[in-house]
């Protein structure tokens, strides 16, 4: 968070799009270079995605995982531009915005991040939740907490609350994995009228495991920590279409769902579309090995909204770092006539956290642990790579109290009720709109 040596009068101009791990990374190293940087960004905010899932169960606030971008690229001696993209000519070298702002470039690195994949389900996009995004994942925080105070309410014994998660990767398990510990420890504590019958947490994936990148070891630790922590894990599911509270399985049986969050996948957003730039899989850029775009001479990519398709790479935080830093290192090549090199990702291991105590982690050519050793890890690191000292602090004191006070002192960040869903009176299910 250092101030970075402002750059040279006559430096070449760098744009950014994109304030997450890519772009952030990227800003950094072009400010550390010496060249003029404009940050572009939808959001006043840079948000740390691996901790989302906590702000969608109320463990966290929205505010202890964001971070201001202006302040940040003012950090760095950079400029900030708050917009998003709609159109880029790369023969006037500009980049244009929403609100008609036009800004022009030198050499420009796209690292738009990514949203929900629905791959073509119908009615996935309009009756399921995310959590990529801070209004996404406060959207669901909302929906959660609101059918847990109508559930109270209905003053029937009998009737369940159902959260469905689809997806079995790492934002699946670890937010199927809070679910859990808000139902069987925290549900007593803050809900005693109900049973932890009544809140049922059901994980959908449609392969035969959970955390496929994971060692088979890894892969079935977690499942049993799951169903021990009474979530009910269905694999070799497929979903086939989502209506309200309702999901329609691919062998064709069905399942009842109050809320039904969307993890199965990541792809470009849509408006990465109308850029103008080549596309490949799930929408995302197509670069050539050094990360620049195909068929561009000044524009590069990097993280998740982009693809080489000879090479493609995890949509993981430390790719994306390590390709917003190649990306300006190309630049600064070219600049010097150098001869630029291909990107070569130094895969430095995974990690995922099930629960409070419970994780998996896997280092890269090196030792691979579970439990609460895992877990202690992943949430040092984790506090590590916050931004901002304020942020850091906060988080950690939150969850050292969950930690050590927990379930005793339960306590869950709530919003705004979101409306009920009319029932019918007699069978407690969704009422048919058309009737």
């Amino acid at each position: 968070m250092t101030t970075s040596s402002r750059a040279r009068q006559d430096a070449p101009h760098v744009v950014i799009v994109g304030g997450g791990f890519a772009g952030l990374s990227a800003l950094a190293k072009a400010t550390k270079a010496g060249l003029h940087v404009t940050l572009i960004d939808r959001h006043p905010y840079t948000t740390f995605q691996p901790l989302l899932y906590q702000v969608a169960t109320g463990g966290l606030n929205p505010g202890d995982i964001t971070y201001s971008l202006r302040r940040l690229a003012s950090n760095h001696g950079a400029a900030f531009r708050q917009g998003q993209v709609s159109w880029i000519d790369p023969e006037a070298k500009t980049v244009f915005l929403d609100q008609g702002d036009e800004i022009s470039y030198d050499k420009l690195i796209l690292t738009a991040g990514v949203g929900p994949n629905y791959f073509g389900v119908t009615g996935a996009p309009e009756h399921t939740h995310s959590i990529y995004t801070r209004a996404r994942a406060l959207a669901t925080r909302d929906a959660l907490f609101s059918g847990l105070e109508q559930l109270t309410q209905a003053g029937d014994p009998e009737r369940r609350f159902t959260v469905a998660v689809v997806g079995g990767g790492a934002t699946g398990v670890e937010l199927a994995g809070s679910l859990a510990e808000l139902k069987s420890e925290a549900l007593p504590t803050i809900y005693p009228e109900l049973a932890t019958d009544n809140f049922r947490v059901v994980l959908i994936e449609m392969s035969d495991r959970l955390l496929a990148p994971f060692q088979y070891r890894q892969r079935l630790y977690t499942l049993r920590q799951l169903r021990k922590r009474g979530v009910d894990v269905r694999l070799r599911t497929s979903v086939a279409a989502v209506s309200p509270h309702h999901i329609e399985f691919g062998d064709g049986s069905s399942l009842d769902a109050d809320v039904v969050v969307w993890a199965s996948g990541v792809g470009a957003h849509r408006a990465v579309r109308e850029w103008g730039m080549p596309l490949g899989r799930g929408g995302r850029i197509q670069v050539d090995p050094t990360l620049k775009v195909i068929g561009q001479d000044h524009i590069y990519a990097a993280g998740d909204c982009c693809i080489c398709e000879d090479a493609p790479l995890p949509q993981l935080a430390s790719p994306a770092q390590q390709m917003g830093r190649h990306a300006v290192d190309q630049i600064v090549a070219e600049l010097r006539g150098q001869i630029p090199q291909r990107f070569e990702y130094k895969d430095k291991g995974i990690m995922a956290t099930i629960g409070r105590g419970a994780a998996v982690v896997e280092l890269s050519g090196g030792p691979t642990f579970r439990g609460y050793p895992a877990w202690a890890a992943w949430v040092g690191l984790h506090l590590v790579t916050l931004l901002g000292g304020r942020n850091r602090l906060q988080t950690m004191v939150n969850m050292a109290f969950r930690f050590f006070e927990w379930p005793a002192s339960a306590a869950t960040i709530v919003g705004d009720m979101v409306a009920p869903t009319k029932r019918s009176r007699r069978t407690g299910k969704p009422a048919d709109p058309a009737k």
